[in-house]
C-alpha cells in the first residue's frame, strides 16, 4: 500500500484574473498530484522584489502518493498549461502563476532541482501568511520554529490584505453525506483494499479492512481445497461477523461514515464455489442465521475487473498462496457476485467496470471511480 503524505503548496498570480488562474491551479492539482483537504484564504499583497501589479496568494494542504520531484514535475507542467512563460533565472517577474512546494510532511530535501522546505518561505509574509491561516503550527524541521512564530518573526514589512472570495475545493464536489455505511466489494485483486483505503483517508471514514491475511487456513486451502474447503469458510464467517460487529457497533464521532473492502455476504458467495452441495447447503443455513443480524450497507460498489487484469495483479503483490489460483476460479467468482447483485434489488448498487483503469497509479482513474460512484 502506497503511504500518502501531506504537503504544502503555495500560489501566486498578479496578471490577468487572478483569481480565476489560482482556481485553475487548484483544479489541476486536486486532478494531478492529490486530494485538496484545506484552502487558505486569498491575500493581496505587493510585488516582491520586483515593480508590478499586486498578486493573489494562497496556500493549499494536500494529501499525496506522489515523491517530492514528482510533485514539482507536475506541478512545473501545470504552470506551463496555464500559461505561465520561462522565467529569467533569479530575477523577479510578473507572472499568471506562481506554485511552490513549501512543506513535505517534515522532510529535508536539497538537490540541484528542489529544496524542501522552501529556502526562503520564513523571508515572505505572502508565504507566510496564508500559511499560517490553515497550518499555524506546523513546525519547519529545520528551525525547529511554529509557522506562527516565523510570521512574528519575519522582517518583511508586506502588508497584505484578504479578499473576501474563496476558491473552490473540488475534493468537496463528492458528496457521501446520504451513506453511513459503504462497502468496496470485488474479485481476488480487483483492489477493494487500495480504493477503500484512499476514499477513507480523503472523506475522513472510518475504515474496516478484511482480516483475511491472519487466516491459518487459507494457505492450506489453496494447496488443499478439498480437505479445507468447509473449515477455511466457517473460519472466514466467524471472524467477519465478529469484525462487522464489533466496528459498526462502535461509533466514531470524528468519522463522517464507514468504509469497508468487503461485505459479509461474500461468505456465501465463495462457499457456493469452494464447497460441495451438501455442505454448502448446511453451510447456507449457518450463514443466514449469522447474516440476518448484520446491518447491510447503504452503498454496494462492487469493482469488477476481468480475469486478466485480476491474475496480473495478483502476480503484483506477490502472496505465496495466491500463485496456483486459476482463472476458472475467478470467473465463478466474477459470476458468483454478479448473479448476488441480480439477485437483490432491494441494495443500491454500482457496478463499476475498471478493467482498463489503473486507480492506484493513476489519479485521473480515481476520480472517474468516484464520479461514478457519486454519480445519482
Amino acid at each position: 500500500m502506497v503511504q500518502t503524505k501531506s504537503i504544502y503548496i503555495a500560489l501566486g498570480s498578479n496578471t490577468g484574473d487572478k483569481f480565476q488562474y489560482l482556481q485553475l491551479a487548484v483544479n489541476e492539482i486536486h486532478q494531478k498530484i492529490g486530494a485538496i483537504q484545506i484552502i487558505s484564504k486569498v491575500f493581496s499583497s505587493p510585488a516582491f522584489g520586483f515593480e508590478g501589479d499586486d498578486f493573489f496568494n494562497a496556500c493549499l494542504l494536500v494529501n499525496t502518493n506522489l515523491k517530492p520531484k514528482k510533485v514539482l514535475s507536475l506541478l512545473l507542467a501545470i504552470e506551463k498549461d496555464l500559461g505561465r512563460l520561462p522565467s529569467v533565472k533569479d530575477q523577479y517577474e510578473s507572472r499568471c502563476i506562481d506554485l511552490d512546494i513549501i512543506f513535505y510532511e517534515d522532510e529535508i530535501l536539497e538537490s540541484k532541482t528542489l529544496v524542501i522546505p522552501h529556502p526562503e518561505m520564513h523571508k515572505r509574509k505572502f508565504v507566510l501568511q496564508p500559511l499560517r491561516n490553515i497550518g499555524k503550527q506546523v513546525l519547519h524541521p529545520k528551525f525547529d520554529k511554529t509557522v506562527e512564530e516565523l510570521l512574528i518573526e519575519c522582517d518583511d514589512n508586506s502588508v497584505l490584505k484578504p479578499i473576501n472570495i474563496w476558491l473552490k475545493n473540488p475534493s468537496k464536489a463528492y458528496d457521501f453525506s446520504l451513506y453511513n455505511y459503504v462497502a468496496i466489494e470485488g474479485n481476488i485483486g480487483a483492489g477493494k483494499t487500495s480504493l477503500a483505503t484512499t476514499m477513507s483517508k480523503e472523506f475522513n471514514a472510518k475504515l474496516i479492512l478484511e482480516r483475511f491475511a491472519d487466516n491459518p487456513f487459507l494457505p492450506k486451502f489453496y494447496k488443499e481445497p478439498q480437505r479445507y474447503a468447509f473449515t477455511l469458510e466457517m473460519s472466514f464467517l466467524a471472524d467477519r461477523y465478529q469484525q462487522i460487529s464489533d466496528d459498526l457497533s462502535q461509533l466514531d464521532l470524528f468519522k463522517d461514515f464507514i468504509v469497508s473492502d468487503y461485505d459479509v455476504f461474500k461468505s456465501l458467495i465463495f462457499s457456493k464455489i469452494t464447497l460441495p452441495k451438501d455442505e454448502f447447503m448446511l453451510y447456507r443455513k449457518l450463514f443466514y442465521q449469522v447474516y440476518k443480524d448484520i446491518p447491510k450497507p447503504d452503498l454496494y460498489v462492487y469493482l469488477y475487473q476481468n480475469t486478466q487484469r485480476l491474475q496480473e495483479n495478483i502476480k503484483k503483490r506477490g502472496r505465496k498462496y495466491e500463485k496456483e489460483i486459476q482463472d476458472e476460479y475467478l470467473d465463478k467468482i466474477n459470476a458468483g457476485y454478479l448473479e448476488f447483485l441480480k439477485s437483490h434489488p432491494e441494495f443500491n448498487v454500482k457496478i463499476i467496470d475498471i478493467s482498463k483503469k489503473d486507480f492506484v497509479k493513476n489519479r485521473a482513474d480515481y476520480l472517474w471511480i468516484l464520479d461514478q460512484i457519486c454519480e445519482v
